[in-house]
């Protein structure tokens, strides 16, 4: 894999990347947003790994599936304002802690939905679907292709164990493998083009 590049001013996107992890923290003590509790540990775990993604993110339009805390979404967003990343989560305590970090930081390309995901119904498609910790594979592509534009594409984060969940699936995939700096572990992305 080369390295990572990222559009627009590093400066601006670290500083922002800064003030989520700040408001995740203080979030985190009461609502239990994310197991992980150190900044450091937040910038490998979280930052890091959502970015590691860009590489493979197609498209203006992106949905982040089981978003929870904003991860991968709010990362992807805050590095490629381009681009439009919409956040589904079912859980209200999740959506509200998003909704403050998108007025604090003045986010203009994301757009929050409470929903579950069989009833999300958006007015456009997405040219990517991208989950962290959604579901298994299958399942994500059940429940996610009718949001998905023909032509656009499943992204998956995925850890060491993901070889049982590839074996269930019914599409052709292509696993991307890559590594963040300071956090331990094989990740991978699980790549399906939607035909």
């Amino acid at each position: 894999m080369t390295p990572l590049s990222l559009p627009g001013d590093l400066d601006v996107l670290a500083q922002s990347c800064g003030v989520y992890l700040a408001l995740l923290q203080k979030w985190n003590q009461a609502y239990n947003l994310t197991a992980v509790r150190s900044i450091h540990d937040m910038v490998g775990r979280h930052i890091l790994d959502s970015l590691a993604i860009l590489p493979w993110i197609t498209g203006r339009r992106v949905l982040d599936v089981g978003t929870g805390a904003g991860l991968p979404g709010i990362p992807l967003a805050l590095a490629c304002p381009d681009k439009q990343v919409v956040l589904l989560d079912s859980n209200g305590k999740k959506t509200r802690f998003l909704a403050e970090v998108q007025r604090v930081l003045d986010i203009k390309n994301i757009e929050i939905i409470q929903s579950r995901v069989e009833t999300y119904q958006p007015t456009l498609p997405f040219d990517t679907v991208v989950s962290r910790a959604f579901s298994e594979m299958q399942t994500m592509l059940d429940q996610t292709q009718h949001l998905l534009a023909p032509g656009g594409q499943w992204v998956a984060m995925k850890g060491s164990q993901v070889n049982l969940e590839l074996s269930s699936l019914t599409h052709a995939y292509r696993l991307e493998p890559y590594t963040v700096a300071d956090v331990e572990g094989e990740r991978c992305c699980v790549i399906i083009d939607y035909k």
